[in-house]
């Protein structure tokens, strides 16, 4: 699978930011939204369109559409640049292939150290008593 050609498939959306800027924030749009079609693209398995998919739940909408968006910069071209790498980021984490846990045994001496301390505070409780008389 190559991110470039999945880059190709995105669809880039410009609107204008929000927050503070003066006249030149009701004038241009900066800010940059990236919509991804998972369930539709070409390039994706459909073992990575899973993956992906349950990755990011969050950032998902109802139709399966990834929507990642940067408004950091007052440069359209650059926050062009950091939607892609989030995207990047977002693919290269969403498809690394997870270890399997090797199941381990407690340590012999663990257990036993337990047992001892468990043993102490048993006796301590005990020693906190008052004695019986009989």
């Amino acid at each position: 699978m190559n991110i470039d050609s999945l880059i190709k498939e995105a669809v880039f959306q410009f609107v204008r930011s929000s927050g503070a800027g003066g006249q030149h924030v009701n004038k241009v749009s900066t800010k940059v939204i990236l919509r991804f079609d998972i369930p539709n693209s070409k390039y994706l398995s459909p073992e990575e369109k899973e993956k992906i998919s349950t990755y990011v739940s969050h950032k998902i909408s109802k139709d399966g559409i990834l929507i990642l968006s940067s408004a950091a910069t007052r440069s359209q071209l650059k926050n062009k640049e950091l939607v892609i790498t989030k995207f990047r980021k977002l693919l290269h984490n969403a498809l690394i292939p997870t270890k399997k846990r090797k199941p381990t045994k407690r340590p012999h001496s663990a257990h036993l150290k337990r047992l001892i301390k468990k043993k102490n505070q048993a006796q301590k409780k005990v020693n906190r008593q008052k004695p019986q008389w009989e």
